[in-house]
């Protein structure tokens, strides 16, 4: 699944920093309730305990999909 196209003089859809609610990483994109972005990795890192389904990643979004949902697509697990 390609990732949002992202325009360089807009801030609509952004990479960002977070971690990311999920039992499984074979998922590609994730509605926006299951996302919490923060400043930077270290602090995603801090934040992420996989023991509670709580994963560290660096996500493109939010971005509108066809649904009507607010999703964050992945760019790569942090840990």
């Amino acid at each position: 699944m390609p990732l949002p196209t992202r325009d360089g003089q807009s801030n609509l859809v952004n990479e960002h920093f977070a971690v990311i609610y999920t039992p499984s990483k074979r998922r590609a994109r994730f509605p926006d309730n299951c996302v919490t972005v923060y400043d930077n990795d270290l602090e995603a890192i801090d934040a992420a305990e996989a023991g509670e389904d709580l994963h560290a990643a660096k996500v493109v979004g939010p971005s509108r999909s066809s649904e009507g949902f607010m999703l964050y697509y992945l760019v790569h697990w942090l840990s």
